[in-house]
């Protein structure tokens, strides 16, 4: 996910796209048709996208948090108020509100 739709100046909700469906469903065709060599490796990697795919959108939220607060160079605290205004600057379309809100998300859901 690169980026939340609806987070604007006056919305504050968000729109979580995930298409681990068909990644997974990819995963199981390739592990149909895969040599005894390549299947450890596919059935790790099978594994890890039911893991994924099991996750809330609120633990997405927080992940994309941090990963658009690494992406703008941020190393401080997440609960932070340099925080909210490292996400803003990365993210300029984020209003106070909604990057209180996401901050407090990825306060809550730590990796």
């Amino acid at each position: 996910m690169t980026g939340i739709m609806g987070l604007g100046r006056k919305n504050t909700f968000v729109l979580t796209i995930r298409d681990a469906d068909e990644v997974s469903a990819a995963l199981r065709e390739a592990l149909a048709e895969a040599s005894p060599e390549e299947r450890p490796g596919l059935e790790r990697a099978a594994a890890l996208v039911e893991s994924t795919a099991a996750a809330t959108e609120t633990r997405l939220r927080a992940r994309w948090v941090r990963s658009r607060l690494a992406a703008a160079g941020f190393t401080g605290d997440v609960g932070s108020v340099a925080a909210v205004k490292a996400l803003r600057q990365a993210e300029p379309m984020l209003s106070l509100l909604a990057a209180v809100q996401l901050q407090r998300e990825a306060v809550a859901h730590p990796e």
